[in-house]
């Protein structure tokens, strides 16, 4: 025989586990869709970008029926690849010498052009210019930990300037949620605690607000070999 509070404390199980299983559901669909939307958008905007740029003469639309998305991406890609080959010759090095030297006399474009230069080859330079380690310094005050990623020793007058009796290390200490933002510090090598996680488990860790951590299991224990 069942009683009202029996049905009751029912309804109130049912309700439980459908609401488990919407949130188990959101934490499934969220991240792809969110992928999706992002990759949906950037190909959009590479698309409005791109298309308007070639002669209607010689539209894809005209030949395809329909104005498909990411034929704009296809052909940027194809151009982008086309200048790099070329870029890499002796004829296409002359052009881009001359190029930089007819810039270089204009006051205002030589600034911005040699700043979108230098962020260009930044973000796009080869692994080896990648950070190296992620650690653990105090910032920004002693007993206050945050984490940063080792870039290169400091060299030149960095180096020579600053008072400290040991290496000098350029450290990149990022913001949350968004990384690619932060601060530039120098730490005597000794202050410096150098992490088992790699860089992108430590990105991770920023991302997520301190959510996500490498060993997912046990949080307190090292990362899992």
């Amino acid at each position: 025989m069942t009683t009202p509070f029996d049905e009751e404390k029912h309804k109130a199980s049912f309700l439980g586990r459908l609401r488990s299983s919407f949130l188990t559901g959101i934490v499934v669909i969220l991240p792809i869709a969110l992928t999706i939307w992002l990759i949906w958008t950037l190909v959009g905007w590479v698309d409005s970008f791109v298309l308007p740029l070639i002669p209607d003469t010689i539209q894809p639309e005209k030949y395809i029926g329909i104005n498909l998305r990411g034929v704009g991406l296809i052909i940027f890609l194809i151009f982008t690849v086309v200048v790099g080959w070329i870029a890499k010759g002796l004829l296409g090095r002359s052009l881009i010498h001359w190029g930089e030297g007819l810039v270089s006399r204009m006051p205002v474009v030589r600034s911005i052009y040699s700043g979108v230069k230098q962020i260009a080859e930044t973000i796009f330079a080869q692994t080896e210019r990648s950070f190296e380690k992620a650690c653990l310094i105090e910032y920004p005050r002693r007993g206050i930990w945050a984490i940063g990623f080792i870039s290169t020793t400091a060299k030149g007058e960095v180096a020579a300037t600053a008072a400290t009796t040991g290496d000098l290390m350029s450290v990149f200490v990022p913001t949350t949620p968004n990384p690619t933002s932060g601060f530039l510090l120098f730490f005597p090598k000794d202050d410096i605690v150098e992490l088992e996680m790699s860089v992108e488990d430590a990105a991770k860790l920023v991302i997520s607000a301190g959510l996500v951590y490498p060993n997912s299991k046990d949080p307190t224990q090292p990362p899992e070999s």
